[in-house]
């Protein structure tokens, strides 16, 4: 069972910023904010690795955790911390504020990294991108020139079914790279103005 380490685990990190967990890779994973650096399962303590600090986690004989996925062994990133770490305390602090660091800058670069299919944009998928190729809009880089408006007018024309205002909004958020919900009423109404022309 995982819940002591969890604990103490969780109790151990708190100065590090707000700790939680939730259940990941059949254990749980550790989030220092929105960031996950900590993985505990089977009743241990593992560490986010990465360039800075995986070689040196490789030499002092750590092993990654491996967990099956479908049947098939996958190796995480997370590798499992010597019980005599707990000890100590200020080594065991440093290793994971490097880990959460590396986390941190690993989800900082998928962010920043731009999507090279329409269906990894924001509020769009596989079946938007085959509608819009369709429509003869077959990039990410056509659909930002094209604008939203543009891009439904080609979507209206090539499809025999009427389209919800949604996916206006949708096409908008995945141009300006956020959820359609939070495009304000203003624009809203500057886009269906600009339809309605």
């Amino acid at each position: 069972m995982d819940k002591p380490t969890l604990k103490n685990t969780l109790k151990f990190f708190e100065c590090l910023g707000k700790i939680k967990s939730r259940s990941m890779f059949g254990g749980f994973g550790v989030f220092c904010d929105e960031t996950m650096f900590a993985l505990v399962v089977n009743d241990q303590l593992h560490l986010r690795a990465g360039q800075t600090n995986e070689a040196e986690f490789k030499h002092l004989a750590m092993s990654p955790y491996v967990y099956k996925k479908r049947g098939f062994p996958v190796v995480t990133k997370y590798y499992a911390v010597p019980e005599n770490w707990w000890v100590k305390s200020d080594e065991l602090m440093a290793y994971a504020t490097t880990a959460l660091t590396i986390a941190r800058d690993d989800q900082q670069e998928k962010k920043t990294a731009a999507p090279t299919r329409i269906k990894d944009l924001p509020n769009l998928r596989l079946a938007t991108e085959r509608m819009l190729k369709k429509a003869g809009i077959d990039s990410v880089e056509q659909l930002q020139t094209q604008g939203a408006v543009k891009a439904y007018r080609a979507l209206q024309k090539s499809h025999q079914d009427t389209l919800s205002l949604e996916l206006l909004w949708a096409l908008e958020g995945a141009i300006e790279g956020k959820h359609w919900s939070v495009i304000t009423p203003q624009r809203r109404d500057e886009l269906l103005q600009t339809l309605h022309q």
